[in-house]
């Protein structure tokens, strides 16, 4: 008979912690999960789900001028903000029901409250001041906006959490951030309508995705009508009357409606009682864990974005089906981080996995790399100008393919298979017995015969 209420005890009902709840539940082991907001995480109530949503919403209004170009007709057109929201909430509220319903389904206990450790077995429940004990505990409590709290006025702006709740559509934007967060709500809210500004401290866009992605991406935005100040930061915002004022430091002042920080993400670990039980921590805050995601205290574990390794919702649910085989299988497995398929949702789409050309520069003696750039079919009748960009990296000496990025419609749906391909070390020469499916897109991957250039000891020949 156990001397614990639990056998494990999940903190956090994001997309890990449920997944690792779930599933210990439905091997017989008396589970519980606690979560202080609502379950879904980051991704489903505040993320990746209402963000897609939102970027379908934003494209509509180029569906209807590209209409044209093909004969049709469309009448006069108008956007409703709280109409949008009111659907993507009542979208997350089902999903967060599925979440609850599959753990329910399998006989974890499900408590809406925020739990705090106070040893390395023991979890008190705020909402009660409950303790309950248990043998094994997971941690999977996410990450949170960085507030950039040194910056003057940091308490006038939004984070990509309240950019879901606005009340009303603004009529400017002054976005700070370069990364894939920042990126994406500068096309959504330019796509809905508002005058949008992109600002970045570095030289250009998305720093770790691969140079010719980048810079397209960059030229379509602006070609678009998105305002985008690198080498800028801002250094003050303050009220007005009508609105907001962003003093930065290259760019004079800029007026707007909202602010919104996209600084990055920090790990959700204040107040959680991980010194009372004894957990380390790095500089970040972030949770640090061995590659079985086991922390320095041996029944306590961590998973997702507050450990900081590789914050993507699909790597979380993969660490948490690693805990359960190393934890209940008897079988130790290491969550595998090795070419994963990543998609930035702007528009044009950005899709990649394996290494940019960059990197690969550096791992690499010789690379091929196969470039196309093209006007897809779409845009030949609807008239834009957009091209699409692929690129292929290949190791010369083992012919295998170590990096694939797609810049244009669809760039992310291509990742997931491409990722696939990659995963299993295909060659360009397996790209090269493919038959080509025409007319697409996706064609260009396996019609590049002849590199475009080469790369030697990180040089360009």
């Amino acid at each position: 008979m156990s001397s614990y209420d639990y056998d494990l005890f999940v903190i956090g009902g994001g997309s890990g912690g449920v997944r690792g709840a779930r599933v210990a539940a439905s091997l017989g082991k008396k589970v519980a999960i606690a979560e202080e907001y609502r379950y879904g995480g980051t991704c489903v109530i505040r993320g990746c789900v209402p963000k897609k949503l939102f970027v379908y919403a934003s494209q509509f209004h180029e569906h209807f001028e590209d209409a044209a170009g093909f004969g049709w007709t469309v009448g006069q057109s108008s956007f409703d903000w709280k109409k949008l929201v009111a659907a993507k909430d009542a979208e997350i509220t089902r999903l967060e029901g599925l979440y609850k319903k599959g753990l329910a389904g399998a006989k974890a206990e499900i408590l809406e409250t925020r739990a705090e450790l106070v040893d390395a077995h023991t979890v008190r429940l705020t909402k009660t001041g409950q303790t309950v004990t248990a043998k094994t505990i997971v941690i999977a409590t996410g990450g949170r906006p960085n507030p950039h709290a040194a910056l003057p006025g940091h308490e006038l702006c939004i984070s990509s959490n309240e950019a879901f709740h606005l009340e009303d559509l603004p009529k400017s934007i002054v976005i700070a951030g370069g990364g894939y967060i920042a990126v994406e709500f500068a096309n959504i809210f330019h796509g809905l309508g508002v005058e949008t500004t992109l600002i970045y401290r570095g030289a250009e866009i998305l720093s770790r995705f691969d140079e010719d992605l980048r810079r397209g991406l960059h030229e379509a935005m602006v070609a678009k009508g998105i305002r985008i100040l690198c080498h800028d930061t801002m250094q003050k915002v303050s009220k007005r009357q009508n609105g907001l004022v962003v003093e930065t430091l290259n760019s004079g002042t800029l007026q707007t409606d909202v602010v919104m920080l996209a600084l990055g993400r920090d790990p959700n670990t204040e107040g959680l009682g991980l010194e009372a039980a004894g957990v380390a921590v790095d500089e970040r805050g972030a949770i640090i864990v061995d590659e079985y995601s086991r922390t320095n205290v041996e029944n306590i574990y961590a998973l997702g974005d507050v450990t900081n390794r590789v914050q993507l919702t699909p790597v979380a649910i993969h660490e948490a089906m690693c805990f359960i085989e190393t934890e209940y299988k008897n079988n130790p497995t290491r969550p595998d981080y090795e070419l994963i398929p990543t998609a930035v949702f702007s528009q044009p789409e950005i899709g990649t996995v394996g290494l940019s050309e960059e990197e690969a520069g550096k791992r690499f003696a010789e690379l091929e790399v196969y470039r196309a750039q093209f006007r897809p079919l779409k845009a030949t009748l609807s008239g834009r100008a957009e091209r699409m960009i692929m690129k292929l990296i290949v190791d010369t000496a083992s012919r295998v393919v170590v990096g694939a990025h797609i810049l244009g419609h669809d760039a992310g749906e291509m990742a997931q298979l491409l990722g696939i391909t990659l995963k299993a070390g295909c060659t360009k020469d397996d790209f090269d017995r493919t038959m080509a499916l025409h007319p697409t897109a996706a064609e260009e991957l396996v019609t590049m015969y002849a590199p475009s250039y080469r790369i030697r000891d990180g040089q360009r020949v």
